[in-house]
């Protein structure tokens, strides 16, 4: 292979997923990260970044040698040099989660060395229809689309089976102001809100009043329509539903409730410890704290806290029963993981919405004395690399009443709570 093969034609025998939507070959002693293949097959690629050491990036072009799990991609804008939106519509929706639990379980072992199975759990809904929340780019002549792979080139699409239906039909029917972004968001009363991105401008709203409403873990939720909330209809559930059952926080005990948005996780937590206890969130954007303080007003054992979390460890009431962190993609960082551990919580509480941040933060909670009981996946993000995932943690040494959980890292399992 030159120097810099972009361009170049390889015939490739496709080895196992890696994290980030591609599959890894190897053509004359150099890595090759191949999209729109699956482990197994025998693929012709074709090479389309370079920069020269170890490895480079390649588009499966043509299927020589199929393997069992391949099936036609729902969307014709999917594929080699398509929208850059999805990694795996051309593959069976079973083997989508296998993978995705393959790359969870690689993290976990490469980073934390931790040798563990992974499940990667199926929301309801089915793998279409599902984003709330859809960003779009608007190209050089107003056309809305969608970003190619690792490009800046918009590509105009009539529509997005991956949207909730009729969510960006007004959107994709027109033209708009050259360049910048739109924000597209649903919300649980079919209500469409839409957000104009204008490069170096302030945000614009064009349609809808900003607000929307989300219905999760039993209550109504009035919020900013551009705040943070999980993208599929199905995961908030399903989330405030593990956080409850896995932080079996005391009647009358101290949680935080970390990077804790508008207080989802809080509001279940406020209902373990009671009026006695204290759910401590803290987040750092004014606008969710906000709409948190307004939606949990009932609950006087809730306290928000505006600022930075590492900022606002040193100030949390304590000792904590129970620390539940829900950091941003890159994860809450040694320093805040260490942080935590330092007060000695019976449990933590860990989610995720990258692998190897999540190894990265479950390694450091293990060099502090804590072990991992288990850890779940959600396929919180269907025809995508992405997956949901959170996992509990509790110091060493501690006894354990069992999760439930057959695929426990731990090996203990039992029919309740961790207690």
């Amino acid at each position: 292979m030159t120097p810099d093969a972009r361009g170049a034609q390889l015939e490739l025998t496709v080895g196992p997923v890696g994290h980030g939507g591609f599959c890894v070959a190897r053509h004359e002693g150099r890595v090759v990260f191949v999209r729109h293949a699956l482990p197994g097959e025998r693929v012709q690629a074709v090479v389309t970044e370079d920069r020269g050491g170890s490895y480079c990036r390649a588009d499966a072009v043509a299927v020589l040698e199929p393997a069992a799990g391949r099936v036609a991609p729902p969307c014709p804008a999917s594929g080699p040099g398509g929208c850059g939106g999805c990694d795996f519509q051309h593959v069976d929706p079973r083997v989508q989660r296998e993978l995705k639990a393959q790359v969870v379980a690689e993290q976990l072992r490469r980073i934390a060395g931790l040798d563990i199975a992974v499940t990667v759990q199926e929301l309801p809904g089915g793998l279409l229809g599902w984003r709330t929340r859809t960003r779009l780019a608007v190209d050089g002549s107003g056309q809305p689309g969608f970003r190619i792979h690792r490009s800046h080139t918009v590509l105009p699409v009539p529509a997005c089976p991956l949207a909730v239906t009729g969510s960006l039909d007004a959107v994709l029917a027109r033209r708009w102001r050259p360049g910048g972004e739109l924000e597209v968001v649903a919300d649980d009363s079919s209500q469409v809100q839409v957000v104009q991105l204008p490069a170096g401008r302030p945000p614009k709203q064009l349609r809808g009043t900003g607000r929307v409403v989300r219905n999760a873990a039993g209550r109504r939720w009035e919020l900013s329509a551009r705040a943070f909330w999980q993208v599929h209809p199905a995961a908030a559930d399903a989330l405030a539903a593990l956080v409850r059952d896995w932080a079996s926080a005391p009647l009358g005990g101290t949680v935080w409730d970390l990077y804790g948005g508008v207080g989802l996780f809080a509001s279940v937590l406020a209902g373990q410890v009671g009026p006695t206890g204290t759910v401590t969130v803290v987040e750092a954007s004014r606008r969710a704290v906000a709409d948190g303080a307004a939606a949990l007003a009932d609950l006087g054992q809730v306290r928000f806290v505006q600022g930075r979390v590492e900022q606002a460890l040193a100030q949390l009431p304590g000792p904590p029963d129970v620390v539940v962190l829900d950091p941003p993609r890159r994860g809450a960082g040694r320093q805040v993981a260490t942080a935590v551990a330092d007060r000695r919580p019976a449990r933590i509480v860990h989610l995720a919405c990258d692998p190897a941040a999540l190894a990265r933060d479950v390694a450091a909670y293990l060099q502090c004395g804590y072990r991992l009981l288990t850890v779940r996946a959600l396929d919180a993000f269907p025809m995508t690399h992405h997956v949901e995932c959170i996992a509990v943690l509790a110091p060493d040494g501690d006894s354990c009443g069992g999760c439930g959980d057959e695929d426990a890292p731990c090996g203990r399992t039992g029919s309740g709570r961790l207690s």
